[in-house]
This record gives C-alpha cells, sequence and structure tokens, in this order.
C-alpha cells in the first residue's frame, strides 16, 4: 500500500468519526436546529382528530371513538392535563405514528372499552394516585 493511500484512509476515517461524534444525538431537546417549542393544543388534537377519522374509514371502523373523531360538531380538546407540556417534536412523532398504524394498531387505539395508545403518542402519561 502507498503511504498516500494509508495517509488518506487515516483522514477518511477521522473525518467520518467527527462527523459521527459531533451531530446531534437523535432524540434531543432542540436537536436538528430546532429550537423545542411547546406543542399548540388546539392544532394537535385537531390534526389528531382528523388522522383518526381518516383512520377510521380508510380501515372501516365503526366505534363510538370513530364516530366523535368524525364528528365535525364535536370539538377537540383545546388543552393537555395539568402538568403535561409536550415539544413540536413530540406533536409530529405521534402524528406520524397515527398516520403509518396498521389497520389491526388502529382497532386498538379506536376501541370503546380499553383504547391503547401509540408509545409515541403517550407523552403525557397518567399518574398513579399515591
Amino acid at each position: 500500500m502507498k503511504p498516500g493511500a494509508t495517509l488518506f484512509s487515516r483522514l477518511l476515517l477521522s473525518l467520518g468519526v467527527l462527523l459521527f461524534c459531533t451531530a446531534p444525538t437523535p432524540g434531543d431537546i432542540g436537536g436538528c436546529g430546532q429550537e423545542a417549542k411547546e406543542l399548540d393544543a388546539p392544532i394537535f388534537f385537531a390534526t389528531k382528530k382528523h388522522i383518526d377519522c381518516e383512520r377510521c374509514r380508510e380501515c372501516e371502523l365503526f366505534t363510538k371513538s370513530c364516530a366523535a373523531a368524525c364528528d365535525s360538531l364535536e370539538a377537540p380538546p383545546a388543552s393537555f392535563p395539568e402538568g403535561c407540556v409536550p415539544v413540536v417534536h413530540d406533536g409530529f412523532a405521534c402524528l406520524r405514528a397515527l398516520s403509518h398504524a396498521s389497520c389491526d394498531d388502529y382497532i386498538e387505539y379506536m376501541d370503546d372499552r380499553a383504547p391503547s395508545v401509540p408509545t409515541e403518542c403517550n407523552f403525557c402519561p397518567a399518574r398513579e394516585p399515591r
């Protein structure tokens, strides 16, 4: 191997290590050049309601939860529970998870008796009473 090729290989490796070690950590608040901003509850819940309705129609679900999601007269929540302050990134992750969920998963999300919540949407978990 030529001495120049070894030096070039070392420089390339060093640049790769530098790139991966100095990049923002995925999931960091404010990562990807974004400032951490509080999620706007009315916009989030209106968007979630729309996605829920579309997915119920697409998956042919007929639960009370789906009927409520598709009811234009039923207003979505205006705020998050007390003490819950998700950021915009949390909202995007949740809405993306809902949009890409399978119909089998959506049946569970829209179940009238015991709905489940995607992990990405569980940014305000209920607290156990002490």
